[in-house]
């Protein structure tokens, strides 16, 4: 069973979800027949294709609701309408929009290609076929044009290519054996306002020749006004009208493909991401069967800039990088990673981030990856992802450059005057509470200064450059204390006690 919201989600932009309803999950189509009193079976996607009134839309939600469905999908004229939401909402139906300029024939072969990856699970390559198939449409494509080409998406990533490759120049070279346009290719396209056409209009492009490539013809893809990628030939002059429009043609068969893919990736990304936050909030069942071989280490990600949405900075980089399926979910605000711990360097492993995230930050992406000690056992990841906070909380306390990739050992002083002085009392006991009254009445800082002290022990002007005074105003001020508290700093016990009491009532810092 697929649960509508994330069916709606992974369609985004054909279907909108208009009437929620808790628990609503579907596994399989009926479109609607009422004159034959087919309303499909109990956890059926209901489809209103001939549903033109809001009487007969009204009537479909009603019959739905009897049939037990999981959802009903109306045109989104239809679907907004006053009496049909009020309908959805009453009889318990979870309503889904569709899109205007939408095919309902396209839609049932997405929504198809979807439910039976929910059927089979991730583990089956159901995206094969899809990539199969746009590859013959490469070869279709270079067979009309009589040249070589590649089919892209968006993001300038090769989906498929013809096998006649031979009069490829240097950069379609590069960009086959890269799966990706050269950067410097990327560059002079933009400069010539390629791609900004492409995304404005479904018009085909003409690109003449430059120093860098030969003339090219290009094709947005594109599906409901969403720009999804291109098809790019390699020839020497335009072609003839007749053949642009076949190409043309060929483009809105590729955009059903690029969005059946598009498709399978959501979902692939929603399953992994819904187990692996199982997995971090403690429930570790069928977990062997996804989770690649332990031990493991649970990462806090972050990103120093807050106009940027981790999840999606990270997604970016990891996939970059070559970790094409990153074990990565958001949980209870926080953004984790759940890498694999072995000498190794490959993509997913600890050693391959902390290389990743070096590599980034030099590159002016500030990136921050804390992780928690090794877990041995899928149920001892939720013990990681405690730790891996812990490290990040206390990193970031430290605000040092160097802790932008720490490991929970590296910290294990911190982490235990953190976890002592999280078992004391907020309030000051003994003689500390005198100079915490003094402080909070006559605006002293008897408590940092005394904090600098016993960091620095011994550095007497190192502990007042750590809090930005004259030496001799540290002696004074230490000097004013012992008149005070009475305090005797010559014993250790009284020095520990003083210094966890201190951590504890200022958050655990430290003076410097």
């Amino acid at each position: 069973m697929l649960a509508v919201p994330d069916l709606v989600a992974t369609l985004g932009g054909l279907l909108t979800l208009g009437v929620p309803r808790e628990g609503a999950e579907v596994d399989d189509l009926t479109i609607a027949e009422p004159a034959q009193g087919i309303f499909g079976q109990p956890g059926d996607l209901l489809l209103g294709v001939g549903v033109e009134t809001a009487e007969a839309a009204a009537a479909l939600v009603t019959a739905a609701a009897a049939a037990g469905a999981g959802g009903v999908v109306l045109r989104r004229s239809l679907a907004r309408g006053r009496g049909v939401r009020d309908r959805a909402r009453r009889e318990g139906v979870a309503l889904v929009e569709l899109a205007e300029q939408a095919s309902w024939a396209h839609l049932v072969w997405l929504l198809r290609g979807v439910l039976d990856r929910a059927a089979v699970g991730p583990g089956r390559r159901d995206d094969a076929p899809v990539q199969d198939d746009l590859f013959a449409l490469a070869d279709a494509a270079a067979a009309l044009v009589d040249a070589p080409v590649t089919v892209e998406d968006a993001q300038s990533r090769v989906l498929a290519y013809s096998s006649r490759q031979d009069d490829a120049d240097p950069a379609r070279v590069s960009t086959i054996v890269g799966r990706r346009v050269p950067d410097e290719v990327l560059s002079a396209l933009r400069a010539q306002g390629v791609f900004r056409r492409m995304a404005k209009s479904g018009e085909p492009i003409f690109v003449p020749a430059s120093p860098l490539l030969r003339p090219r013809l290009v094709i947005p893809v594109r599906a409901g006004g969403e720009w999804l990628g291109s098809i790019w030939a390699v020839v020497e002059e335009r072609p003839d009208a007749a053949v642009v429009a076949e190409l043309v043609h060929t483009s809105s068969v590729v955009a059903l493909h690029l969005l059946r893919l598009r498709a399978q990736a959501d979902l692939t990304r929603r399953v992994a991401a819904d187990r692996v936050r199982a997995v971090l909030s403690g429930n570790d069942s069928g977990a062997d069967e996804w989770l690649p071989d332990g031990p493991w280490r649970v990462v806090a990600l972050g990103v120093d800039d807050a106009s940027l949405r981790g999840l999606d900075v990270w997604e970016s980089v990891l996939r970059r990088h070559a970790w094409n399926q990153p074990l990565v979910a958001e949980l209870d605000g926080r953004l984790y990673a759940v890498t694999r711990e072995t000498d190794e360097s490959s993509p997913g492993t600890w050693a391959w981030l902390r290389g990743v995230v070096a590599q980034v930050r030099a590159e002016g992406l500030h990136l921050t990856a804390r992780a928690g000690r090794p877990a041995y056992r899928p149920i001892d990841l939720d013990r990681s992802r405690a730790e891996a906070n812990e490290a990040s909380r206390l990193a970031g306390q430290r605000d040092s450059r160097s802790d932008a990739v720490v490991e929970h050992e590296d910290l294990w002083a911190a982490v235990t005057v953190a976890r002592a002085a999280a078992a004391l009392p907020q309030e000051a006991l003994g003689p500390l509470r005198l100079l915490q009254e003094h402080d909070e009445v006559g605006g002293t800082d008897y408590l940092q200064t005394l904090t600098a002290w016993l960091d620095h022990p011994g550095a007497p002007t190192a502990a007042a450059r750590a809090i930005h005074v004259h030496p001799n105003t540290m002696r004074y001020r230490m000097g004013r204390i012992a008149d005070l508290a009475g305090l005797d700093l010559d014993d250790p016990v009284v020095r520990l006690a003083v210094r966890l009491q201190l951590a504890g009532v200022r958050g655990g810092e430290s003076s410097a």
